[in-house]
């Protein structure tokens, strides 16, 4: 068993609008807050009140009203009750009309927001956040293109993945499935969930067999008879958006419990929840789909089409979802008039997303063509169903790292994108995984950039069930005074810090999965002091330098003592010491020092951990671990840029003995 969802804990995943703090918009909902004579019932600050900045997609009157982590669930009637009658003093009404108790505990209320004030000072309240809506994100070749990872057709133009996907069962949350359809027939269950708003602008909202063919086309995508990826899979449809493709958050967020409570009555060993829609940024939405990763299901979310960074939307911008952006026949991001597929560091990876035929709702065996991020994340639930059907016991991280692993590499063309949108779009495009040996498998996680204070830092993070093995920085203009790794209510991260009058740096880690992988991080012992693996059992695998001093000179692994990180005067570094079974790493150098960029590959069979920059009396920009080579970057004209890779695998079963004729 993957995942024991006996207590798995509520996990929202929600396509919403982009919330953010309304401190600044909504003066006099919080002038009431302040002027209010009620005092707290606890010696506890306010509450946040949150709102969505798409003033469209706001729902004013509605509202979530989430407790803190760990707060008994009886709290939430209690709660409920003193907001009742406080309202009630005051002459409001209110109507609740869900309570939540998985991975968040709270309520949805429709009340005045002249009620708010009373709702942020009740004991107990961690925030309230206006409900918002939730939108649709639609929008061959696609499956040729998953099969063939350079680009070719088979021999008889079919189609045959190394597995049906029949070990795993879809969520699809969406609108409507025709489950009739040919296409679908016998692969899907409409479950009895629905939670959607009245579509606006008709007098006569119509049912979900009425419905456009939004969610019968993703099901399609998914396991379809001839246009589906995984074609064994179970799909499961609940039930979120309205004809029109719009829905709510709360909605979506009693969808989740509906699939928390089916996955508790019959428990399934791999899980893919499949969100083929998104909104801005919500803390609701993002904590509740970590919550459910957390519990072992795989959480695929479309970027959204709007041509835009997906770090500005929900759930796209939730670091444990499989985020996934769309491309065209060609590899190239997907186009729609003026908007396109999202783009940015929290994109995992692309899939077709252009011109997709499969199932329409007009008729049982009516075929129609659609675009959108929808279509890219449904392949992407299609391939995820094929790899768990292989492994069964892979976690979500596992399941992530064998997608990028197999994905096709540098096809897509970055350069209309802005200098960081290049920069951290991964160019990777989904395809379908061959039979493979167990390998270490590494991807690069990076920040945002940072502000332009020499104090500004950011930090990246690996997922649940990866460990860190590399930790690096880059400054477009080279001003940096290097990185540190922390951790933080016990998870590593990887922080990078801008330099005096620096315009901004990023954090890369390095983050990988194999089986019984363990890592350490060993300190400088002082300033100017190497930091050394001291376990026998734990190979060097990364190395971290941070100064206080206005001109870095990086750590470095030792080229001849390989456990050690070589530092000058005024550097500390970091060591990352990792130990898996048969774990067995090497350093690939260049120290020529005569070009602006150098890049190191490791060998086949190898995977970069870590990239570290030496300085050589020029500026180094930083250096970059981008697929499985390291790019190291000096100031143009220096000509100084100069590295050491580390690259490790798990070794080989060594070849069976020979026997001697007797």
């Amino acid at each position: 068993m993957r995942c024991a969802w006996v207590g798995w804990a509520l996990c929202l995943c929600a396509s919403s609008a982009v919330c953010a703090q309304g401190f600044s918009d909504d003066d006099e909902i919080l002038d009431l807050i302040r002027d209010d004579g009620t005092q707290p019932e606890a010696a506890e600050p306010d509450a946040e009140f949150l709102k969505c900045n798409k003033a469209a997609w706001r729902m004013p009157g509605q509202y979530l009203v989430i407790l803190h982590q760990g707060t008994h669930e009886s709290q939430v009637q209690r709660t409920i009750r003193r907001l009742r009658a406080k309202a009630a003093r005051r002459g409001y009404l209110l109507d609740i009309l869900q309570t939540y108790s998985g991975a968040l505990q709270g309520f949805l209320v429709k009340m005045s927001q002249d009620v708010l004030h009373l709702a942020v000072k009740l004991p107990h309240v961690h925030y309230v956040e206006e409900d918002s809506s939730i939108f649709a994100q639609s929008a061959p070749w696609n499956l040729q293109r998953l099969l063939q990872p350079h680009g070719g057709l088979s021999l008889n133009a079919t189609y045959g993945p190394p597995n049906d996907g029949g070990m795993a069962e879809v969520f699809l949350m969406d609108g409507s499935v025709q489950s009739s359809h040919r296409e679908v027939e016998g692969r899907v269950q409409i479950t009895d969930f629905n939670n959607v708003p009245e579509e606006d602008g008709v007098r006569v909202h119509r049912q979900a067999s009425q419905c456009d063919s939004h969610g019968t086309h993703l099901a399609g995508v998914v396991t379809g008879m001839d246009s589906g990826v995984a074609r064994g899979a179970g799909v499961n449809l609940v039930r979120v958006l309205n004809c029109q493709g719009k829905g709510t958050v709360s909605g979506a967020l009693a969808g989740m419990e509906f699939i928390r409570a089916t996955l508790l009555t019959h428990p399934v060993d791999a899980v893919v929840v499949l969100l083929p829609f998104i909104s801005g940024f919500s803390r609701s939405l993002n904590t509740a789909c970590r919550d459910m990763v957390a519990h072992g299901a795989v959480v695929i979310a479309a970027a959204g089409n709007y041509r835009d960074d997906a770090c500005l939307y929900s759930p796209a911008s939730e670091p444990e979802v499989i985020t996934v952006g769309a491309v065209n026949s060609a590899d190239q991001l997907m186009s729609q008039g003026a908007g396109g597929t999202n783009v940015g560091r929290c994109v995992d990876l692309f899939a077709p997303g252009d011109d997709i035929v499969s199932a329409s709702s007009d008729c049982s065996t009516c075929f129609t063509s659609r675009s959108g991020t929808s279509q890219a994340a449904a392949h992407a639930a299609g391939v995820a169903a094929v790899v768990l059907s292989s492994n069964q016991d892979a976690s979500p991280a596992q399941v992530l790292q064998m997608m990028l692993h197999h994905s096709i590499r540098n096809t897509i063309n970055f350069l209309p994108l802005s200098e960081t949108q290049r920069l951290t779009s991964p160019n990777l495009v989904a395809a379908l995984p061959s039979k493979s040996n167990e390998e270490l498998l590494c991807r690069s996680v990076w920040s945002e950039r940072s502000g332009l204070s020499n104090t500004d830092r950011v930090t990246s993070r690996c997922r649940l069930g990866e460990e860190m093995m590399g930790c690096s920085s880059y400054a477009p203009d080279g001003v940096r005074v290097g990185e540190t790794i922390n951790e933080s209510n016990g998870q590593v991260e990887c922080v990078a810090y801008n330099g005096a009058a620096g315009n901004g740096v990023y954090s890369v880690a390095r983050c990988c999965v194999i089986s019984g992988l363990q890592c350490q991080v060993r300190s400088s012992p002082e300033a100017g002091k190497d930091a050394q693996c001291s376990d026998p059992q734990h190979l060097l695998t990364g190395c971290t330098a941070y100064t206080t001093s206005e001109l870095l000179s990086d750590s470095h692994p030792h080229p001849g003592l390989g456990k050690r990180c070589v530092v000058k005067e005024g550097v500390t570094s970091h060591a990352l010491c990792c130990h898996a079974p048969s774990l067995e790493c090497h350093l690939l150098e260049n120290m020529a020092a005569d070009k602006d960029l150098v890049q190191l590959s490791c060998p086949v069979g190898w995977t970069l951990t870590d990239c570290s920059a030496i300085s050589q009396e020029s500026a180094v920009l930083g250096s970059v671990a981008m697929g499985n080579s390291c790019h190291i970057q000096s100031a143009t004209g220096t000509g100084g840029a100069a590295g050491i890779a580390v690259c490790c695998r798990v070794a080989p079963p060594p070849p069976p003995s020979a026997t001697t004729p007797t």
